[in-house]
């Protein structure tokens, strides 16, 4: 009888945990599905006038070209194709913008045509063929430079601007040190300058933010991770650094709690992208920050303020208070060395990481005022 009793008990165990899979794999299937429809057709919406007709000479496109032999992809918008070119190199490494506009409107696409490109091995340009030997800090520099003289030929354009932003303003601010006949302006948000120093301020910055809200738990965490001057940095520190940053205010934007509620979520929810860009967009931010090719560490342990002391164009930087995720001092202290025709620094009160997204009028109003003009009358200094 108890072995009966046992059987019975295991069979009806194991149909519970064979329903249990069922359903599970339903569940998975239907969110497939949802997510397949949510993603069709996966293409940018043309600027329409109040009657729903394309505005003539808009444009609104995802295309994908070869950059120094590697397809690489990028939206286009612009309400006028005559206006500025506008060159946007995303941070990351690895983790394209674009699609963080259907949170947070730039109002970019008024005034210039906007190019949000996908770097190599980022988002659209993700190719698991892609080899990680031309991961390199050189070669993103290039590749700015080929994207660059791509608009440059499609749009008529003698120069552009430049617009990078953290990961990206590594990489943008070598092109136009490089390049500087190809750029009207250099414009870098949340610039970086020397990021294992920037490190060592966040953590001391949160340290101090999570003592004083009482958060004993993060302080003890913080406590047994420090950062460390050399790279790698430590793997627990790396582990838990988005989650103290956004948790302290200092990461992504100011009001972003947390990767997955303000990134990773959100990201399934843009309809530009294909499911598969969807899926590939994470495939490459895990790709670019490999340590297979220290594409990262390099960055870490590069000192701007050494390698690259002067640009030949205006320079403007624009930096959130609360930046430490590419800390605002080390930026302002950039800023006073670099050597420029026109320079000009603009404090954003209420931002973190990413001004553009989190006050997108006060950009516009410096990028019309000041970087368009070649002047600096809104400058802090």
């Amino acid at each position: 009888m108890k072995t009966l009793t046992i059987r019975s008990f295991a069979r009806k165990a194991g149909r519970i945990m064979l329903n249990t899979i069922y359903i599970l794999l339903a569940c998975i299937l239907v969110l497939v599905g949802v997510l397949q429809v949510w993603s069709y057709p996966g293409k940018p919406k043309p600027f329409v006038d109040k009657n729903g007709i394309p505005l003539p000479g808009s444009i609104s496109e995802k295309t994908f070209v070869d950059i120094n032999g590697v397809d690489q992809g990028m939206f286009i918008k612009g309400k006028d194709v005559r206006n500025p070119v506008l060159l946007f190199v995303h941070g990351g490494p690895g983790m394209p913008e674009y699609w963080l506009t259907q949170r947070y409107p730039t109002g970019l696409e008024d005034y210039f045509t906007v190019v949000w490109w996908e770097q190599r091995g980022a988002g659209l340009s993700y190719s698991p063929d892609l080899s990680p030997e031309t991961m390199t800090a050189e070669q993103f520099v290039s590749d700015t430079i080929e994207v660059t003289n791509y608009l440059r030929h499609r749009f008529g354009k003698e120069k552009i601007y430049l617009m990078a932003h953290s990961w990206g303003s590594y990489i943008g601010i070598q092109a136009a040190a490089r390049e500087p006949d190809l750029y009207y302006a250099y414009i870098g948000v949340g610039q970086i300058s020397h990021q294992i120093q920037s490190e060592q301020l966040a953590y001391q910055y949160a340290l101090a933010y999570y003592r004083e809200n009482g958060n004993l738990s993060m302080v003890r965490r913080l406590e047994a991770a420090p950062p460390t001057l050399t790279v790698p940095l430590p793997a627990a520190y790396d582990l838990m650094r988005d989650d103290y940053m956004h948790g302290a205010g200092i990461g992504t934007t100011r009001d972003m709690k947390s990767v997955v509620t303000g990134l990773f979520l959100p990201s399934w929810q843009f309809r530009e992208y294909t499911l598969a860009e969807k899926i590939n967009l994470w495939r490459g931010k895990i790709f670019s920050r490999s340590r297979t090719f220290s594409l990262w560490d390099k960055m870490q342990i590069t000192d701007l303020t050494q390698q690259v002391t002067k640009l030949e164009i205006p320079v403007y930087f624009l930096h959130g208070v609360y930046d430490y995720t590419c800390a605002y001092p080390l930026a302002r202290e950039y800023f006073e060395k670099l050597q420029a025709p026109i320079k000009g620094f603009y404090t954003f009160e209420n931002s973190a990481h990413s001004p553009m997204f989190e006050e997108p009028e006060k950009v516009q109003k410096i990028l019309l005022e000041d970087v368009l003009t070649g002047t600096n009358s809104l400058t802090d200094q």
